[in-house]
């Protein structure tokens, strides 16, 4: 739950490495990796990072909505991560604790500004988890997360859990 500014940050730091941590274990050619009629590992990252800037923006942060698509894993990971700082910076810069409290219409509904803060990290943490069953349809090593990954299991001379 998002009751200060100080627990966005937390939980966003690590979030925001979380992310990172994903994005770089993608390669290029994965980026065009998905299910019949869904969504490429490429388009998914570029969602991602669209909505560190819609969702701000429409709480009244003063972040201009970004539609620019990327191509490559080294783009997407750098305009993540700049957003991701935006993001966070905003926030600091314009908001305080107070503020949370402060209900805005998102998506046709009374939101507090701080569910829609949760909103967006577990918005992102829902599309991770999209992101790393495409990585295994794509054959890539999927690093943990909240926990150890099969990989992780394997290294450590652990069995992992099937």
């Amino acid at each position: 739950m998002i009751r200060t500014i100080h627990d966005f940050l937390d939980r966003w730091r690590e979030e925001k490495e979380a992310t990172l941590k994903i994005f770089n274990a993608l390669t290029d050619e994965s980026l065009q990796e998905a299910v019949p009629g869904g969504r490429t590992i490429g388009r998914l990252a570029n969602h991602i990072i669209e909505t560190l800037s819609e969702l701000p923006h429409k709480v009244g942060l003063p972040i201009e909505e970004q539609t620019t698509s990327y191509a490559t894993v080294k783009e997407i990971a750098a305009a993540y991560e700049r957003a991701a700082d935006l993001v966070a910076n905003s926030i600091v810069d314009h908001w305080d604790d107070d503020k949370l409290l402060e209900e805005q219409n998102m998506y046709g509904e009374m939101w507090k500004n701080g569910l829609s803060l949760w909103v967006l990290v577990v918005h992102q943490a829902h599309h991770r988890g999209q992101i790393t069953v495409l990585m295994r349809f794509a054959g890539l090593n999927v690093p943990g997360v909240y926990g150890p990954s099969k990989e992780e299991w394997i290294a450590y001379g652990r069995e992992p859990l099937v």
